[in-house]
């Protein structure tokens, strides 16, 4: 019986043992769905206190709860460790490590590469590896696949290598791991073969394609196109504003056709672990081959701009109050980066806040699923939502729209809401003068706000 055969095998009457590199957002979900499959994990990560944490019970993940963790350890289907050597015992491994982008919009591959060489001092005949992050076409058989031959073992022969794209959305109540389709590429058939037999053992479609390119290509695609579409709609609400129309009105009434329309909304800029930074990953790689991706780069920038906009319709507002952004008061509701998570990454809150900052402003702010967060070596926390708090601010900016804020409250105790996600359209103020993100209520063109 061959290595392909055997791996199969260990895989169909779950004597194979799993191994997740990385127990982040991505990671620890996946462990999860393994462990329940019926299958031992070994998670791997550098972070002690992670594995610490893990080991007792304790979920650092917003989707993952910590019944479900305490519930795999205590079964003994579920282990954490920072000890590397432990990955000797996998017969699968999953990479799920970050992906981050330099300041020059370059991918930072030093995770990837980490990962790798920590899985070639301990590979071994007849073990999957699976990269999961998200990285520029090319990576698997590019970077990993020689890295591991060099260790004496061929891929698709003695071991069996692939790339399949993570496709996590936090705090989507309807997707999650088990049930989001799973694209799988491998550098051989028999890559493909073996790691779709691997995840169709706990994920309810598996999708396997040609080659890991193609599975590289995927995620990268998926996420362009969502950048391209927030660019174009958040280009939409500018050209509404000049227009003096409501984009809203407009989206919505788009939306009643059903066919050839998707709906997207705009907001204060773009945020999360994918949509701002997968997109430079086909860019740099395109760019290698000397050429140019136009949409990518455009979408970029009016994205990369909106928080600018966002912080001119405060200065704007201010001034109709004569008042200026230098020592006002303002009250940033949200942080994260998306409604009802307490993901921050990438989000465009924090670049309103540095403007307004760097304009003299004072901000505070309140996200009742991010009470506090380290900014530097800073930790910064969050205010309570009362009526004092309302009151006391010059102006309150909405960023984030979760759904567990009282709108009404704001609305009923703030002099001036700046509403970049149009979560007060509903609703009737007692006291609050409403500026939405696009159409200004008393005709003003947006073109003034250049000059504030």
């Amino acid at each position: 019986m061959g290595m392909k055969e055997q791996l199969l095998s260990r895989i169909e009457d779950r004597s194979a043992v799993i191994g997740i590199v990385g127990l982040g957002y991505v990671g620890l979900p996946l462990a999860m769905e393994f462990a329940k499959a019926g299958f031992r994990v070994i998670g791997y990560d550098i972070s002690k206190r992670t594995c610490d944490g893990l080991m007792k019970g304790q979920s650092h993940i917003q989707d993952v709860p910590s019944a479900e963790v305490a519930e795999q350890v205590k079964a003994g289907r579920f282990v954490a460790t920072d000890e590397e050597g432990r990955l000797k015992e996998c017969d699968a491994i999953s990479i799920a490590v970050p992906t981050p982008l330099s300041k020059t919009r370059d991918p930072d591959m030093s995770f990837v590469q980490a990962a790798t060489e920590a899985i070639a001092r301990n590979c071994h005949p007849g073990m999957l590896v699976v990269l999961e992050s998200t990285t520029y076409p090319g990576t698997t058989r590019e970077v990993m696949q020689p890295r591991i031959e060099a260790q004496g073992l061929k891929v698709g022969k003695d071991v069996f290598l692939a790339f399949s794209p993570e496709r996590v959305d936090p705090g989507n109540p309807k997707w999650h791991t088990k049930n989001t389709p799973k694209v799988v590429g491998g550098v051989t058939p028999e890559c493909v073969e073996v790691a779709s037999a691997l995840y169709g053992s706990c994920i309810d479609t598996v999708v396997p394609v040609s080659s890991a390119e193609a599975a590289e290509l995927v995620k990268l695609l998926e996420n362009t196109f969502r950048a391209v579409n927030i660019g174009l709609v958040n280009e939409m609400a500018i050209v509404c504003d000049k227009l003096g129309v409501n984009v809203w009105e407009v989206i919505d009434a788009a939306a009643t056709k059903p066919f050839g329309f998707m709906k997207f909304t705009p907001g204060p800029g773009i945020g999360g672990h994918c949509i701002p930074l997968d997109p430079h990953y086909l860019a740099w790689k395109m760019r290698t081959l000397n050429y140019k991706t136009r949409f990518i780069d455009l979408a970029s920038e009016i994205n990369s701009e909106m928080p600018e906009y966002v912080v001119r319709k405060v200065a704007w507002a201010l001034n109709q109050d004569r008042k200026a952004v230098n020592g006002s008061r303002i009250l940033m509701l949200g942080i994260a980066y998306k409604k009802d998570i307490d993901d921050m990454r990438e989000s465009p809150a924090f670049d309103v806040m540095r403007l307004l900052e760097e304009r003299g402003a004072i901000v505070d702010y309140h996200d009742p699923h991010v009470p506090r967060f380290k900014e530097h070596a800073h930790e910064r926390a969050g205010v309570p939502l009362t009526r004092q708090v309302l009151e006391a601010a010059d102006a309150v900016v909405i960023i984030t729209d979760h759904t567990n804020v009282d709108y009404q409250f704001v609305v009923d105790h703030a002099g001036l809401v700046i509403d970049t996600r149009n979560s007060t359209a509903k609703l009737t103020p007692a006291k609050a003068r409403i500026v939405p993100l696009s159409k200004l209520s008393d005709g003003i063109p947006e073109s003034e706000l250049a000059h504030l």
